[in-house]
C-alpha cells in the first residue's frame, strides 16, 4: 500500500512539475499550420525542451489577434513580425524600419548582434523579453501596373499602408499617393481585387496572399528593398525557466543561415517576369525620404534611438562612401 502511495505521489509530483513548465506559444503565420514559419516553430518547440520548457504551439492567421492574446496573457510566448513586435520592444522592433537594413549582408550583422550577451538588457521591456530575432527577407514595392516605375508616377495612386505602421503612411503621403489603411489580413484581398495600386510586402506574401492575381499581366515587383523584415519571438519571462532567453537567442542565431536560405528560396520562386528595376536616381530619392522619415519617427519615440544608431553605423561599415555617413543627425 505504501509503495502504491509513493508511486502515486511521484506521478503527481511529475505532473505538477510538467504543468509548471508548460507554456503556450502563439505563432502568426499567414498560412497557419501549413506555413514555413509554423514549421520552423515546431523545431523551436522541440529544442526548447532542452532549456526546460514544454511548449505547445497555436497558429494564428490574424497577426492582431496573436499580439492581443500575448498582451493579455493568453499566450506565454509569441512569434510574430518585427514590425508587430515593436509595441513590446522598441529596440528590436526598430530593425524593420524603412530603409534601415538595405541588404542581406547588413541584416546578417544586425541579427547576429541580437544574440550578443552585451545586448541582453535591451531584450527585456516590462513583462516581455525578446528571445530570438531572425530573417524573413526584404520587403519590396509591388504595383498592379509596371509603368508605375518611378516616384513621380506614384502620385495619385492608391497605396495600401499598414494601419499600425506610421512610417508607411508618411512615406506614401510624401510621394503623393492616396493612402488606404490595411491590415495583414486584408492587404492581399484589396490588392487582388483592384482596390490598391501599390503595396509593399515581403516575398513570402506573394504565395501566401496569391498576389499574382493582383499583378496579372501588367503588374510587377520592384527589385528594391524598402525594409528588411524580421521574425521575432517574445515571451513573458516569468512563465519560463531562468536563463531561457539567452539559450533561445543562441539557438535562433544558429538557425540564421536556414532562415535566410528560406527567404532566398521564396524570392527565387517568384516568376522572373514579375521583377523590374527602378531608375538609379529614384533609389537615392527613396533612401533620402526613408532617412527623413526615420529621423522624424525616432524623435517622436516610434523608433528606438539606440537601435537607429546601431543600424546607421552598420550601414556605414558596409558602405562607407554613402552620403549619410558624414551626417550626424541619425
Amino acid at each position: 500500500m505504501n509503495t502504491q502511495l509513493q508511486l502515486l505521489g511521484a506521478a503527481c509530483l511529475l505532473a505538477c512539475v510538467t504543468s509548471a513548465h508548460a507554456q503556450k506559444l502563439c505563432v502568426f503565420d499567414p498560412l497557419g499550420t501549413q506555413g514555413d514559419g509554423f514549421a520552423f516553430m515546431k523545431d523551436y518547440a522541440l529544442a526548447a525542451k532542452q532549456w526546460g520548457a514544454d511548449i505547445t504551439l497555436k497558429a494564428y492567421t490574424d497577426d492582431q489577434q496573436a499580439n492581443d492574446d500575448f498582451k493579455d496573457g493568453k499566450c506565454d510566448g509569441l512569434s510574430t513580425l518585427g514590425i508587430r513586435a515593436r509595441q513590446f520592444n522598441g529596440f528590436t522592433g526598430s530593425i524593420d524600419s524603412l530603409g534601415a537594413v538595405p541588404d542581406e549582408a547588413t541584416a546578417k550583422i544586425i541579427i547576429t548582434l541580437m544574440a550578443n550577451p552585451k545586448l541582453a538588457p535591451d531584450m527585456t521591456n516590462g513583462d516581455s523579453e525578446v528571445v530570438g530575432v531572425s530573417a524573413l527577407g526584404g520587403t519590396y514595392p509591388m504595383v498592379d501596373d509596371r509603368s508605375v516605375n518611378s516616384m513621380a508616377k506614384m502620385a495619385g495612386k492608391s497605396f495600401g499602408a499598414l494601419a499600425f505602421d506610421k512610417a508607411q503612411t508618411i512615406v506614401a503621403e510624401k510621394m503623393g499617393c492616396t493612402v488606404v489603411p490595411v491590415t495583414l489580413t486584408t492587404i492581399g484581398n484589396k490588392f487582388n481585387s483592384g482596390q490598391l495600386d501599390i503595396i509593399a510586402v515581403p516575398a513570402l506574401a506573394v504565395k501566401a496572399f496569391e498576389l499574382n492575381k493582383g499583378m496579372g499581366s501588367k503588374g510587377a515587383i520592384a527589385r528594391f528593398t524598402v525594409a528588411y523584415m524580421t521574425t521575432q519571438i517574445l515571451v513573458h519571462p516569468a512563465k519560463f525557466p531562468a536563463g531561457y532567453g539567452a539559450q533561445s537567442r543562441t539557438w535562433i542565431l544558429g538557425q540564421l543561415a536556414r532562415q535566410i536560405k528560406s527567404a532566398q528560396r521564396l524570392e527565387a520562386s517568384i516568376e522572373t517576369r514579375y521583377w523590374m528595376d527602378l531608375p538609379v536616381s529614384d533609389k537615392l530619392g527613396y533612401d533620402k525620404l526613408f532617412r527623413q522619415t526615420r529621423i522624424s519617427l525616432t524623435n517622436e519615440g516610434v523608433y528606438n534611438k539606440r537601435m537607429m544608431g546601431i543600424l546607421k553605423k552598420t550601414r556605414c561599415v558596409q558602405n562607407p562612401n554613402s552620403y549619410e555617413c558624414a551626417l550626424k543627425d541619425e
